[in-house]
């Protein structure tokens, strides 16, 4: 079954470039085929990229739902305008950035719908590829005044900022020549320098009421291997200098960030358009638009809070079920495409909001609702014998797999005289409107037979262990005698033949933190976690249930679940839930 495909929600985004291509903003936009700056891009052909995005996350972590909204955004724009969108590894630190990151940030994007292939491009960048780039701007930007060597310490460079109020102080470097902060950046490139005892700065104003804008820090020393470049850099470009660099390099037209960097764009327009009156950079330049970013109830998304919950043993990894990640959501039994339809409900604003968890459960029950095949499980079992069925009598019974979709056809398994039902389903003592099995009551067994309740045994702890009724042989469902019982009934249980049932680990996972806001204010987020998130049952599973690892199916009245990508086989059901059939959390 498809999903209906509704238009694109209009948002202000999707406003800005629609009116960037009626006038005709990037219509001299040019591109060589690869990035490059002005002396590459002026002998390239017009772009038959109507714009260009990109998604540029930085390598040192798993990508999480936060990022999802990013990468739906980005992509999305560029497919729905004809476009290209880059993936781009902003890999400008290297003291916390690994090749694993980047494998499984590229997994995930692929997993999620979308690629960064354009034509016969394959537009997949690292920052660390334009180092070179960048160190000659940096030269170019000395040479022009623009820029100059401090040699002032972090502390005291931090103390002369300046506050909100207060405007900041003039280096004593700051007027110095150009021909020797040239000669100081070439011996910070050549690695003549201790760490943290020189800097280059832009020289812009330090009387500027943005802080962004008072002489901000373009390259710092760092003695550190890269993960690509080895050791050939001592010194790396700070990422709010960066990263409008590597935007222009690659012809982007439209750099879609989150709110924080709103206070940045002042910057990244002086770089860009100081560059490219030096003839470096080739205009029509790149513009920052702002989006608020993604914030989740009952979730934290700071990578050193993960990374901390990894660490402490809290969970089981990165792709643990309860991790906000999206290797964690994927192994929870999340599907691309519920994640897609929760970020275009959400829309794009520019005001800050936390979203509840429940949007994204929601999304998920109406992606699954329609396709997913239906099965039964019994997690909480005890044992009900139907005292007038024979002892060693079977029969089938049918179902559909799918009720919203019959053309996925139907499904049999056998009914015998003894059967697995959920403990839940039957009470000695029932409470006021409970409707399953006690004694006397009748129900129905779902596409089976009416049942009433004869009696049950129990332990010497009180317990019920085992239920006795008796069937109503004329009340089978799908038959004339179904709709003509003398009996009604008003409810119904689902269960499975002790004989036929195949055995399985139901992993029950639950929201990690109790607290809607885990981590606000000053709270420790540990406080917050949830003693119940994860716990595993020995239960039952209907016969011939596929088990194959990544398989998706709902268990009646219980959820939807997947069959575990790493554990699960056909010997061994692994089943993970990954939601409830409604929210229990409201």
């Amino acid at each position: 079954m498809t999903h209906a495909v509704n238009p694109p929600a209009a948002n202000f985004l999707r406003t800005i470039i629609e009116n960037d291509l009626r006038e005709g903003r990037y219509a001299d936009k040019r591109w060589a085929g690869k990035p490059g700056p002005a002396a590459i891009q002026n002998q390239g052909h017009a772009d038959s990229a109507a714009i260009r995005t990109r998604f540029p996350p930085e390598p040192n972590g798993y990508l999480h739902i936060g990022h999802a909204k990013s990468i739906y955004l980005n992509f999305g724009l560029a497919r729905e305008f004809n476009g290209a969108c880059h993936l781009r590894f902003d890999d400008t630190n290297p003291e916390r950035e690994e090749a694993e990151y980047v494998d499984s940030i590229a997994d995930t994007v692929r997993w999620l719908g979308f690629d960064w292939r354009w034509n016969d491009e394959t537009n997949c960048y690292f920052a660390s590829d334009y180092f070179d780039y960048l160190y000659e701007f940096a030269e170019a930007l000395v040479r022009s005044g623009n820029a100059y060597v401090d040699e002032q310490s972090v502390e005291q460079m931090r103390s002369t900022r300046g506050t909100l109020t207060e405007k900041g102080t003039d280096s004593p470097w700051r007027d110095r020549p150009a021909e020797e902060s040239l000669r100081l950046l070439r011996e910070m490139r050549d690695g003549r320098h201790p760490d943290g005892s020189m800097a280059l700065r832009a020289r812009i104003d330090m009387g500027s009421p943005n802080i962004n804008m008072r002489d901000p820090v373009l390259y710092r020393i760092r003695h550190v291997a890269h993960h690509r470049t080895g050791t050939k850099w001592p010194i790396y470009p700070m990422y709010a200098w960066a990263h409008p660099v590597e935007d222009a390099l690659e012809g982007i037209t439209h750099s879609v960030c989150t709110l924080e960097f709103e206070d940045q764009r002042p910057f990244y327009d002086w770089i860009l358009n100081t560059l490219a009156d030096l003839g470096q950079l080739r205009r029509p330049l790149p513009r920052q638009h702002e989006f608020a970013r993604l914030n989740l109830s009952y979730v934290v998304t700071s990578k050193r809070k993960l990374l901390q919950l990894v660490r402490d043993g809290h969970v089981s990894g990165w792709d643990d079920p309860r991790m906000p990640t999206l290797v964690g959501l994927r192994r929870r039994g999340y599907t691309p495409s519920s994640i897609r339809l929760f970020c275009e409900r959400l829309g794009v604003s520019k005001s800050d909001s936390r979203i509840d968890y429940s949007l994204l459960e929601q999304a998920l029950r109406d992606d699954l609702d329609p396709v997913a095949e239906r099965r039964v499980a019994v997690l909480d079992p005890i044992k009900l014998v139907l005292v007038n069925y024979p002892e060693s009598g079977s029969e089938r019974c049918q179902a559909p797999c799918n009720p919203h979709d019959l053309t996925q056809g139907s499904r049999e398994f056998p009914l015998t005289r003894e059967l697995w039902i959920e403990r839940d389903d039957f009470r000695a003592t029932p409470p006021k409107k409970y409707f399953r099995l006690y004694p006397g009551n009748t129900v129905r067994l779902k596409y089976g037979y009416i049942v009433r309740c004869t009696g049950f045994d129990q332990d010497a702890n009180g317990a019920a262990t085992t239920v006795y009724a008796e069937y109503l042989p004329d009340t089978k469902s799908g038959t004339q005698g179904a709709n003509a019982a003398p009996v009604k009934v008003r409810g119904a249980i689902t269960w499975i033949s002790t004989t036929q049932a195949t055995a399985a680990e139901i992993r029950l996972y639950d929201r990690l933190f109790t607290d809607p806001h885990p981590d606000s204010g000053r709270k420790n987020f540990l406080d917050a976690l949830n003693p119940d998130s994860f716990k595993t049952v020995r239960g039952w599973i209907e016969p011939g249930t596929d088990a194959r690892p990544g398989t998706r199916v709902q268990f009646e009245r219980l959820g939807y679940f997947i069959a575990d990508e790493a554990d699960s086989s056909e010997q061994a059901p692994v089943f993970n839930r990954t939601v409830t059939l409604r929210d229990s959390w409201n």
